[in-house]
């Protein structure tokens, strides 16, 4: 499910199936760097739509989080932990953090939710097949992680 009125209303009616929140990070900086922030940004959201649309009626893709580069890690902290408090109130079993940016590792801790680090290919360049393929291959990969995290968790319940 995306973050649309449609979906949202979907989303009521069905919430107990939905227990997987999926949050891409997009970074935005105006200086140097604008132009590899804005691919990331655009290569995580691709991404993140494809994996939603795998896994449709079980995972609500949220609009991207948006912060500056220049940010802190301190104050990205901070910005994120105010942010994140309706998200803990909602109450969703996983939640997974979608990022071509690194740091965002060492930022989050592991009761905030998964943290995918994604490398971002340049696609400005690729015709729309390789781009298609580039991408599919990426949300193979990262499927599986959903699926094992899910797996573990019927494991141990």
């Amino acid at each position: 499910m995306r973050w649309t009125a449609k979906d949202a209303a979907l989303f009521a009616g069905e919430r107990k199936y939905v227990d997987t929140l999926l949050i891409p990070f997009v970074p935005v900086t105006f200086g140097e760097g604008a132009k590899e922030a804005a691919n990331s940004g655009e290569f995580v959201e691709i991404l993140g739509h494809l994996l939603e649309k795998q896994f449709k009626g079980r995972v609500l893709l949220l609009p991207p989080y948006t912060y500056f580069a220049e940010f802190s890690g301190e104050k990205r902290r901070r910005l994120l932990d105010e942010w994140l408090h309706p998200v803990r109130e909602a109450d969703f079993r996983f939640v997974f953090f979608l990022s071509s940016d690194r740091s965002w590792k060492e930022l989050l801790s592991d009761e905030d939710g998964e943290f995918l680090w994604v490398p971002s290919v340049p696609l400005e360049h690729l015709d729309e097949q390789n781009k298609r393929a580039i991408m599919e291959n990426q949300a193979g990969q990262l499927l599986n992680i959903f699926v094992e995290k899910w797996q573990k968790a019927e494991i141990s319940s």
